[in-house]
């Protein structure tokens, strides 16, 4: 895999932490690893934003903005507001399978879910990943609405024939309700196969060596990790 995109069931729900969390267990020595942001919103020039977060955490510094702009909204609609071109996706995929050359790695994170625009035209982070040959790895919530939420993603993918790498909890509460408890199962269950990974909330607020610790322990074998999914549902009393 020497390329992997990551998307998310909506906005806020741990793409970058996850993304970090990917790159901090795939970076050692001898393994290089790059991040590529498409499109970063709602920062302006200058403010730190998702790849300065992880190069904190995972200590990866080969990372690539392509495109920024202030506005809080979707790409197409942040760069028409800016008065700015919008992203080139087309452009966006030749500098990834560059990348994808010379790094055993290219995470590339998206924006928001996986249909929101990055152009007039209606391109769409789908459309990177179907452009790269690309698997998707889908950042979901653990609580109320995720399922709804994970289930149209997936079938989006299934629709336009993209490979899912899995499904990772982005925030898992330390005191989980009941809603979060029924919802491990009926996950996997969307997904076909076991979560790929379940990440702590709170791991964003980590320094680097414990980020990494967390990683280890949050992330499944296919992502680097060690994620031990019998020990989790014991520790939450979570049916299989």
């Amino acid at each position: 895999m020497s390329v992997l995109i990551v998307t998310g069931t909506d906005t806020g729900v741990g793409k970058t932490i996850v993304t970090a969390a990917v790159a901090a267990l795939a970076r050692r020595p001898g393994s290089s690893v790059a991040v590529v942001k498409p499109a970063q919103t709602g920062v302006t020039p200058g403010e730190a934003g998702d790849l300065d977060e992880v190069i904190r955490l995972a200590g990866v510094t080969t990372t690539f903005e392509l495109a920024r702009y202030p506005a809080p909204l979707s790409p197409a609609a942040a760069a028409r507001a800016a008065g700015l071109p919008p992203v080139s996706l087309p452009a966006a995929a030749e500098r990834i399978g560059e990348l994808a050359e010379t790094h055993r790695l290219v995470l590339v994170e998206g924006s928001g879910g996986l249909l929101v625009r990055f152009d007039e035209d209606g391109g769409t982070l789908a459309d990177l990943a179907r452009t790269l040959g690309a698997p998707v790895l889908v950042v979901v919530r653990a609580g109320l609405g995720t399922l709804n939420h994970t289930a149209l993603t997936l079938e989006a993918m299934a629709h336009r024939g993209l490979s899912p790498a899995g499904l990772v909890i982005g925030s898992w509460p330390g005191k989980p309700g009941e809603a979060e408890r029924s919802n491990v199962a009926d996950l996997e269950m969307l997904a076909a196969r076991p979560l790929a990974g379940v990440l702590p909330e709170g791991a964003g607020a980590l320094g680097a060596e414990e980020f990494a610790d967390a990683a280890r322990r949050g992330l499944g074998a296919a992502l680097g990790g060690c994620l031990d999914l019998a020990t989790f549902r014991r520790s939450f009393r979570l049916s299989a």
